[in-house]
């Protein structure tokens, strides 16, 4: 009787399993379509581990930070955007978002790096806000890998800017600058598979609960493990690998090595274009690496799991900060900017001959490479500025909090 009553236990209790695996999925399903799709529940970064800190989740598992939404419109149209940093340091405790001093330098000299949003509160945020421009998510992107993974064979940028529209506002009136990317325009439903509305690192988007869910990148500063969020590029190849929206007109902002100048609104970040390819152990870094190993083609979306878990095991570009938010002198974080000045490094032959075109952690450590001539910039000159313009807001740390310091080489172009 007891092995007759288990056995009907058992069979219970699969019947219900799966008609609560099918519930799932038909939810999950139908929250596709509808923009409120919810990568499964995973680990979930300390929110001591945050420098966002009013992010509401960061999901390691399925690598998204789960921000709040907030509403605006162009020209009647409404849109949906995002608040990461800020130039004033108050604001930014209050909002729960990145300081970043060196953004009241992104509209100087450039008038189109940067866009005026009116508004009745001058916190933005806080009351409706009507933009300048904004972005056109509907383009396709495309990315096809050519013979060596790198350079690609053909590209094609997904989201474009308008000629007005930049990340980077000031409420009319006020001299604060905020980084407030727009992910996703019209009133729903909203596309978070192959993105024809929505940002293209946005996975889910909840217009009641004022939520969205943004794909990070895993990355490295100060030797320590990071995450970033990505939004815009101002060069069309590195918007499409990094997924983010390509606004020609950041190229602008004062100003190509601006890294470790206060008068600049650029920080230094560094990829590489022939490092090491690989993921999980081997897990290495930069422009053929993500082509090669990160489904490069394949559109980032809960629909796509084995996309989330290539990242997750590394396969973005992984590029290094060369300072963070957390780090310990205080010129250090008043150097972090969300605009990253991208060098591109080329390790020599000698470089490649040694094996020394592994994962790299510290900035520090690849000045030092570049100082011996190890690694150049393309075309065998000294590393420095592509003047390529990332929009990449800091996002936390996995383990050690980066403290720098950030000590550039002497004589070697910060």
């Amino acid at each position: 009787m007891k092995t007759r009553f288990l056995a009907v236990a058992v069979i219970c209790l699969a019947a219900l399993s799966a008609l609560w695996l099918s519930l799932v999925v038909a939810t999950a399903q139908q929250g596709t379509t509808r923009g409120l799709a919810r990568a499964p529940m995973g680990q979930t970064l300390p929110e001591d581990h945050q420098t966002i800190t009013s992010a509401l989740r960061v999901d390691l598992t399925r690598d998204f930070a789960t921000l709040p939404l907030h509403k605006g419109s162009v020209r009647g149209e409404t849109v949906w955007f995002v608040i990461t940093d800020v130039s004033d340091a108050s604001i930014a405790r209050e909002l729960g978002i990145n300081h970043s001093p060196k953004l009241s330098n992104v509209p100087r000299g450039c008038p189109a790096c940067s866009q005026t949003v009116r508004s009745s509160d001058p916190l933005l945020g806080k009351a409706p806000v009507e933009f300048e421009g904004k972005p056109d998510f509907s383009p396709t992107r495309t990315v096809v890998a050519g013979p060596r993974a790198f350079p690609p064979q053909s590209f094609t940028s997904g989201a474009i800017g308008e000629a007005n529209y930049s990340p980077f506002v000031t409420v009319q009136g006020s001299g604060v600058v905020y980084n407030a990317p727009i992910v996703a325009v019209g009133e729903g439903p909203f596309d978070v598979t192959t993105h024809r509305n929505t940002h293209d690192r946005t996975l889910a988007i909840d217009t009641k609960k004022m939520t969205t869910d943004h794909l990070f990148v895993r990355g490295f500063s100060n030797g320590e493990s990071i995450l970033y969020l990505s939004f815009e590029s101002s060069d069309a190849f590195t918007a499409v690998i990094e997924r983010s929206t390509f606004v020609p007109a950041l190229v602008d902002a004062p100003f190509a090595n601006g890294g470790g100048q206060a008068d600049s609104a650029r920080a230094s970040i560094f990829t590489f274009v022939n490092a090491k390819t690989g993921l999980g152990r081997k897990r290495t870094q930069g422009l053929t690496h993500a082509l090669k190993d990160g489904f490069a083609g394949r559109d980032a979306a809960v629909a796509n799991p084995e996309v989330l878990e290539a990242f997750r095991r590394g396969a973005d570009v992984s590029n290094i900060f060369d300072v963070f938010p957390t780090n310990s002198r205080r010129a250090d974080r008043r150097e972090y900017s969300p605009l990253w000045d991208l060098q591109v490094g080329v390790y020599s032959n000698a470089a490649l001959a040694q094996g020394l075109n592994g994962l790299k952690r510290d900035a520090n450590r690849v000045r030092r490479l570049a100082a011996r001539g190890l690694v150049t910039s393309p075309g065998g000159e000294p590393l420095g500025s592509a003047n390529v313009l990332i929009n990449c807001p800091a996002l936390g740390f996995l383990s050690t909090a980066p403290r720098g310091p950030r000590t550039p080489v002497p004589g070697v172009q910060p």
